[in-house]
């Protein structure tokens, strides 16, 4: 077997598991808490009073703004110059929710305004109000909208998770330079890290084909995309 394919099959595994241990997990749980900060920021910038909405406007564009690897390091390495120790993954962790959290904010709020009004008074004309409207009548509806925006978000904070290995998080990346360190060996390497990413993503991008099926099955959908 030549030498290269040999170094591969190798360091497969331990790359593998790093993805499992640490890139998926901090790339689920990095979602699943940006989702929801989205969600509250783009209720609050459609219908919370003036100052909130002007402190939601301010979050998007500042974190929208700046480099997500800057935000990293001032979260991991420049907080504790004023008593704040963060450990690695938990930094990695309120970055990326924070920077999911923007962008999601933004894909969200543009779903519940692409529902007509016309949904808004059915809701009210059968004695709803505004919270109850939003969360049984529209939010329902803009949930068909926004799964592919934030679907195709995710597959992208799957691959920019390589940045947490600049914060020390011994996520895939990482652990590709490490062994880089031993074995002197970066093109097949981070080739093979590519390729692995490449699976992940991969596999996501069929997981959200099936989701939008689905989707498509409940009023509606299939036709606007159609």
């Amino acid at each position: 077997m030549p030498p290269f394919l040999q170094l591969m099959l190798d360091s497969l595994w331990p790359l593998v598991r790093a993805g499992l241990t640490f890139t998926v997990p901090l790339a689920i749980l990095s979602f699943a808490f940006g989702l929801a900060l989205g969600f509250l920021v783009a209720v609050a910038r459609l219908f919370a009073p003036a100052p909130i909405a002007a402190v939601a406007r301010f979050y998007v564009w500042f974190i929208r703004g700046t480099p997500l690897l800057v935000q990293l390091f001032v979260i991991f390495y420049g907080l504790p110059s004023v008593g704040i120790l963060i450990d690695a993954f938990p930094a990695a962790l309120i970055g990326f929710s924070l920077s999911v959290g923007a962008y999601a904010s933004e894909i969200i709020r543009a779903a519940l305004l692409s529902i007509p009004n016309g949904q808004w008074e059915a809701a009210y004309a059968i004695g709803m109000t505004r919270p109850q409207a939003l969360r049984r009548t529209v939010v329902p509806q803009a949930v068909r909208v926004a799964v592919p925006p934030l679907s195709n978000s995710f597959i992208s904070l799957v691959k920019d998770t390589s940045l947490a290995a600049a914060i020390t998080v011994p996520e895939l990346f990482q652990e590709a330079q490490r062994i880089v360190a031993v074995t002197y060996e970066p093109l097949i390497l981070y080739i093979e890290a590519a390729l692995i990413y490449l699976v992940f993503s991969s596999i996501l991008s069929s997981l959200q084909n099936r989701l939008e099926r689905r989707l498509a099955t409940y009023g509606g959908y299939g036709e606007a995309r159609a």
